[in-house]
């Protein structure tokens, strides 16, 4: 299997001019136009638009598939499957407590829905339910074996968890069950595989999978991004920011342009480093108190450049208050760090590893809490 996935990634194939996604839109436009009345049909365009969200990382996507949606709901109550759809957005926009309550509530009406199940695992992943979520994503596969959807849960998972060669594993046998047609779902799996040979350290596997997901899915945002922090990686910063400028042009959230602010600084690059921060803190600020925002990578800018240690505990402990996943946790151990409460901080950042997560950022920060823990004067 692996040799057939680095087959596929030593060709490069040719930039294609409509996408599944854009297909599948005007699809479900053309069956609107036959069947305006028909219900199922404006679930299926708010779901293609959804995927395009995915595709472009343009979040105007998710407000169209949010307003096909009421047309949806106007036709049919509450129907189940648009309430799969609704889910399935709400995961999109980070709303994810919201998002688990109707998934248990779908959950109670159809016990063998294999994408609610997902639903579950995505949710309460990302709240820190790490068993919750690993019970979803193990019905997933009792219920359907071989599902690519279980699979991709449970490599997220077997990562959280720290078994990066199993998730691995898991990832791979996805994109091999994974139509070829379907261009940004295999992008997107090859570019997790490079992602988790980058927190193993294997930067040359990571940068041939980095590189296979552009080829078959060009200019890709969510390839960009993990290419950029393999360049980082390897100390080609002028490369990283390079890469990383490419990424937030073509996704130009709050997250991204720190990734660049970050990758500027290290390339020496102080003059740019610094309005690319400042830029970043305005639109991180903005969108702090929404579910969808750049927190962790505020605290980040707080504790790490800006030498704000106040203002980072307080955008930790704003986010800590909507979920308790080990990246939040690291975050909050890290805005302890920064304000010298170093035994607190340990405490902190020993929950965040409790899980067996892998991380580096996240393994460098416990490292340096627990030698600052263990020096005298923080005692």
């Amino acid at each position: 299997m692996k040799i057939r996935i680095l087959a596929v990634l030593v060709s490069v194939l040719p930039a294609f001019a409509v996408t599944p996604a854009e297909l599948s839109i005007r699809k479900a436009q053309e069956e609107i136009a036959k069947r305006p009345d028909h219900y199922a049909y404006y679930n299926q365009l708010a779901m293609a638009y959804a995927r395009r969200a995915r595709e472009t990382s343009d979040v105007q996507f998710y407000a169209k598939a949010g307003e096909t949606l009421k047309k949806s709901f106007a036709l049919s109550a509450d129907n189940y499957e648009g309430l799969k759809v609704k889910t399935w957005l709400l995961l999109g926009r980070h709303e994810f407590a919201q998002a688990r309550e109707i998934a248990i509530r779908l959950n109670c009406r159809t016990p063998d829905d294999v994408t609610v199940y997902g639903y579950l695992a995505d949710a309460n992943a990302q709240l820190g339910n790490y068993q919750e979520a690993v019970d979803a994503a193990q019905w997933m596969l009792n219920l359907r074996p071989g599902d690519v959807a279980g699979l991709t849960r449970a490599a997220y998972l077997r990562e959280l968890h720290g078994d990066i060669e199993g998730a691995i594993d898991l990832m791979e046998r996805a994109y091999d069950s994974t139509p070829y047609q379907e261009l940004e779902d295999r992008a997107w799996l090859i570019t997790q595989i490079a992602h988790l040979h980058l927190v193993a350290g294997e930067l040359d596997a990571a940068q041939k999978f980095a590189n296979g997901a552009l080829g078959i899915f060009p200019a890709y945002h969510y390839a960009l991004g993990t290419f950029g922090q393999i360049r980082k990686a390897q100390g080609r910063y002028a490369d990283a920011v390079a890469i990383l400028q490419k990424h937030y042009d073509a996704a130009p959230h709050a997250e991204n342009l720190f990734a660049l602010a970050e990758a500027l600084q290290a390339a020496g690059r102080h003059a740019e480093a610094q309005r690319a921060f400042a830029d970043f803190e305005r639109k991180a600020l903005a969108e702090s108190d929404q579910a969808d925002n750049a927190n962790h990578e505020l605290v980040a800018y707080y504790a790490n450049y800006a030498n704000q240690p106040g203002r980072a505990r307080q955008i930790a402990e704003r986010e800590l208050a909507r979920r308790h996943d080990a990246f939040t946790l690291d975050a909050f151990a890290w805005s302890l760090h920064a304000a010298g409460e170093y035994s607190r901080a340990q405490e902190e950042i020993a929950k965040a590893l409790s899980f067996g997560l892998r991380d580096p950022k996240v393994l460098e920060h416990a490292r340096i809490i627990r030698e600052d823990a263990s020096e005298p004067a923080a005692r």
